[in-house]
């Protein structure tokens, strides 16, 4: 996108521009395009300015899900945005900090790389790290690394990782390569491995999982998940292959493969066979995080021990098949170490 009319100080009263969609703009549709480029506008406002005939595509009238392309240039109206996203677009401009509608500012942070290119970044996430802000969370991940890099023109996530696991993260810096990343995702062409630990010996004869899964909400708000049976209205199909990678009589290290991408699927998945990830505040044994946090003298375990750890996929522009790995953490490697010495 090319910014070529009306680009004025945000002191001065807002003036019509025109922008010149780019390739990497190039496909989506007309409502999606303003809400990224006008960020802090209402959606009821877009949306009215769109049905009015004041934003307009070389020259002519359109409608929201009108699907731009490059070398259209679109008109946009004068528009007001909140005294935030003011504040926000003034720190990205000049490089500083970004200011959030919690009112805290997002700090530039770079993130270990695992492999990075014209297309696409892949990054070792931490634990306790959201991938993104919202829901009582001021920022994350992808807010800290446009702050970090303020020249990148398209910094987007391909998916997602709860805030609690660590492991293999895929940023698109192109709009090309999101689409076709995220067809992977929903086709099932990509391969997902985490490493999970469970306490106990974990049953030779549970390879496959495949119970529904239905999202709810607690009472508070938060987000939860639950296996139901196959005939439920909310059920969603759920699969996961579990491979035992170190057994031992307290605990199982699990190498879990999701072939479908569901809220919260391995925790819940393992839960409900009775063996929940170590340290999972929400679906785990909470007598036994209590004890493995509160270890005395030995090495406590002070996260869940759920990690990302191989992801395979095609390469946007290449084709090839490309696999990532991400080692697990010391604070993991050292708790597994501590409850499994390793054979050798």
């Amino acid at each position: 996108m090319k910014l070529i009319i009306g680009a004025n100080p945000p002191d001065e009263v807002p003036q019509a521009k025109t922008l010149v969609v780019d390739e990497d703009d190039s496909g989506q549709r007309l409502d999606n395009f303003l809400m990224r480029h006008l960020k802090g506008v209402p959606k009821t406002h877009l949306y009215r300015i769109i049905r009015s005939g004041e934003v307009r595509i070389n020259k002519g009238r359109v409608t929201a899900d009108r699907r731009i392309q490059a070398g259209d240039v679109v008109r946009l109206p004068p528009v007001r945005t909140s005294q935030r996203a003011d504040l926000k677009a003034r720190a990205m401009a000049s490089g500083g900090t970004a200011v959030h509608e919690s009112g805290c500012a997002a700090p530039a942070r770079e993130f270990p790389v695992l492999y990075e290119d014209d297309w696409l970044l892949a990054v070792d996430k931490p634990a306790g790290v959201a991938v993104h802000g919202g829901s009582g969370v001021s920022f994350g991940v992808i807010e800290q690394l446009r702050m970090a890099r303020p020249q990148a023109r398209f910094l987007e996530l391909v998916h997602r990782l709860d805030r609690e696991t660590s492991g293999i993260l895929l940023v698109a810096k192109k709009r090309s390569a999101l689409k076709h990343l995220q067809d992977q995702f929903r086709e099932r062409e990509t391969g997902k491995t985490y490493l999970a630990l469970t306490a106990g010996l974990w049953p030779a004869r549970l390879k496959v999982l495949d119970k529904p899964l239905r999202k709810f909400l607690l009472p508070d708000g938060e987000r939860r998940v639950q296996v139901v049976a196959k005939d439920h209205p909310d059920a969603m199909s759920a699969l996961t292959l579990v491979k035992v990678a170190r057994a031992g009589n307290a605990y199982s290290l699990l190498e879990v493969t999701i072939k479908t991408g569901r809220t919260h699927q391995i925790r819940v998945h393992l839960a409900a066979e009775g063996m929940p990830i170590a340290g999972d505040e929400k679906y785990g044994d909470f007598e036994l995080n209590k004890t493995l946090l509160r270890a005395s003298g030995v090495v406590p375990l002070r996260r869940m021990f759920l990690h990302a750890w191989r992801l395979q996929f095609t390469h946007p522009h290449t084709g090839d098949r490309v696999q990532l790995v991400a080692d697990l953490p010391p604070e993991l490697t050292l708790f597994l170490d501590h409850v499994h010495p390793p054979s050798i």
